[in-house]
Parts: structure tokens; C-alpha cells; sequence
């Protein structure tokens, strides 16, 4: 079955799940095993469980992101055999981890914006915020116990949670890079791939393995998953590194500039710091308001910055390709895992 036919039903479940996980001041009491005797939480907690649904998109209008992770684990345990309904407690957890991080990076990176709309700790403040952000952490540690509700053994839920403490462990030594990075004047590629692999491709490739997983796959497929879903992030990342320098402003929702103007470190900007000082001293001035930066752009390209990424984002992609058919992924969800990854990778710029 295609994409388009699978993914209404999947992510409506999802929803769902999510929704069961988070809770609210009335029913947040059955989000976990044993929770039923507790008494519903005060009505003076209901702001907090609002910052919560809020920031997944639920109120006010708002609109919630893609789900690309959750989905992914869903599509990835049909394709290893598995009941995808079995696995929707590992792909709440999934998306509340990528959510968690989220409400952190607002912070950490200044942002006053997420969908278009004021991030939480634009509304809430960033004490508040922070503790959203741990709330969503914790609560992605509890969903998962409703799969042993669901048929799933001891044994495959306790791998799911270690495999969960593992990439959650990746996310945070990425985010410090990617900060510890910022305050420096110069990286390396190898650093850079470092970085993006931990706070980018190992949540994908864990979502896809953690569905295989629930599924009860053999190694040698979980290991198969595993890498699909790594290439598949590694591409995306490298993909959206070109577009925030060379994409088309009319496909990608921004400007082509915003990268340079922000003076970003993206990979194609690392190529260039490290092989020209001409550029890192163009670089390294702040940008004016005002001022063109297809200069930059041209500069890079000429450095042959492009073409290493495009070949990168190349290589990767066909490693995903391959690894996804190593995987020998299973009807229905065979087609739809490479609709999915051809939707992901071969966006236009």
C-alpha cells in the first residue's frame, strides 16, 4: 500500500496515543500502569498540560509537526512483520523524545517562533519552558509501559527503553556540539557529521529500528533498520544544508539567504572554512542589514562546496535505498517505507 494510504490511518492512532500519554488535569491519571488509583490532578495544573498540548499543536490554532519519526516506527514494525498497533506506545515516546528537545532547543537557540507561531517560553518564560521540556522527557519514559498492555514481551520493552536512554544520551552530546560549535570560529567536516549524526540521524534510525524491534525482527534486520534509518537521517540533514543556501525559496518556506545572513555553520559553509581564508574572513564579519549574500553562496560553490554535499547527500541517500531493501521489508508497509524515504530525499530546491 502507498504512503498516502497508510499514513491517515497510522497517524490518526498516533494522535491518539499522543493524547493518551500526555493527558490532562482529568485523565492524565491513565497514562501509565497503576495509575488508575491516583485522584485526577487539580484544576491548577491544567496551564501545565496546556504548554504541553500546546506546543504539539493542539490549541490555539496550532499546527503540530510532521510526525516523520513516529510514523516511520510505525511503517518500520509492519514492515518486519509486526502489528503496527503494538508499537504505537514506542512511537509516542519517539515523538515525545523529539519533542522534548525541541522545547529545549527554542531556548537554547533564542527562538521566538515554531510553526509560526510563539514558542512556549516566548509565552510561558523559559523557567517554564525548561520544565515543559522535562515533563515531555518524562512522559516519553512512561508511554512505553502500555505496550506490555498490548502484547508486547518484558524482554522487547526493556530493549525498547535502553535503546530510547541511548539516542536520548546522543541528543544532548549533539545539541552541546552544535552549541560548543557555534562559540567557534572554525570545525571540521568530520566534527560537523559528528555533530548532525547525533542530534539528527540517530533519533530516525532508532524510531525505525524501535519498530522492527517490536515486531520481534532478528538482528541482522534490526541492524538493517538501523541503518536505513540512519542514512535517511544523514541525508535529510544534509539535504536541508543546501537548501538553506541554494533551495528555492518558493519550495522551502524560506529564504535561500537565511543561512548565510545568520552565518550558520552548515556543512557547505564548514568545506569553505576549512579550505579557504579568504572566505572564513568574509565569514567571520557579522552581516549587515541589507547586505546581498549571494556572494557567499558563489564563493562556496566555487569551492567546490556544493558539489561535495550534493554527493554526500547522494551517497547517503542510496545507502538508505539499499539498507531499506536489505531490511526485505513486508506488505503493506513496503511500499509506503519507499514512498516515504523518496518523499524525504528528493525534495526540490
Amino acid at each position: 500500500m502507498s504512503l498516502s494510504q497508510l499514513a491517515p490511518l497510522y497517524l490518526a492512532a498516533l494522535e491518539d496515543e499522543l493524547h493518551r500519554a500526555i493527558g490532562s488535569e482529568t485523565q492524565h491519571h491513565h497514562a501509565h500502569p497503576g495509575a488508575e488509583t491516583r485522584p485526577a490532578d487539580p484544576a491548577y495544573l491544567d496551564e501545565y498540560y496546556t504548554m504541553l498540548a500546546y506546543h504539539l499543536g493542539w490549541t490555539d490554532g496550532g499546527k503540530g509537526g510532521k510526525r516523520i519519526r513516529p510514523l516511520l516506527c510505525l511503517l518500520c514494525c509492519t514492515a518486519a512483520g509486526g502489528a503496527w498497533e503494538q508499537a504505537l506506545p514506542i512511537a509516542a515516546a519517539v515523538e515525545l523524545i523529539h519533542n522534548f528537545s525541541l522545547l529545549h532547543d527554542d531556548i537554547q537557540d533564542n527562538s521566538p517562533l515554531r510553526h509560526g507561531r510563539p514558542t512556549v517560553w516566548t509565552r510561558w518564560g523559559q523557567a517554564q519552558a525548561i520544565n515543559a521540556g522535562d515533563a515531555m522527557f518524562t512522559l516519553a519514559y512512561l508511554a512505553p509501559h502500555r505496550a506490555r498492555e498490548l502484547g508486547v514481551s518484558a524482554d522487547i520493552s526493556l530493549a525498547a527503553l535502553a535503546d530510547l536512554t541511548q539516542t536520548c544520551l546522543f541528543l544532548t552530546q549533539g545539541q552541546y556540539l552544535d552549541m560548543a560549535f557555534e562559540q567557534r570560529p572554525q570545525i571540521t567536516v568530520n566534527e560537523y557529521l559528528t555533530m548532525i549524526e547525533k542530534k539528527t540521524a540517530v533519533l530516525i534510525a532508532s524510531a525505525a529500528r524501535l519498530g522492527a524491534r517490536v515486531a520481534g525482527a532478528a538482528p541482522a534486520q534490526l541492524e538493517a533498520f538501523y541503518r536505513f534509518g540512519w542514512n535517511l537521517g544523514m541525508a535529510f540533514q544534509l539535504q536541508d544544508d543546501l537548501l538553506g543556501i541554494w533551495g528555492d525559496p518558493a519550495v522551502t518556506g524560506k529564504s535561500a539567504a537565511s543561512d548565510l545572513e545568520k552565518r550558520k555553520k552548515s556543512l557547505p559553509v564548514v568545506f569553505g572554512l576549512e579550505r579557504s581564508a579568504d572566505f572564513a574572513r568574509a565569514y567571520a564579519a557579522p552581516h549587515a542589514a541589507g547586505e546581498p549574500v549571494a556572494a557567499l553562496a558563489d564563493q562556496l560553490a566555487a569551492l567546490g562546496a556544493r558539489a561535495d554535499v550534493e554527493q554526500r547527500v547522494h551517497a547517503a541517500t542510496a545507502s538508505a535505498v539499499e539498507a531499506l531493501e536489505q531490511c526485505a521489508p513486508a506488505a503493506p508497509a513496503a511500499q509506503a517505507l519507499r514512498d516515504l524515504t523518496d518523499q524525504l530525499l528528493r525534495r526540490k530546491q
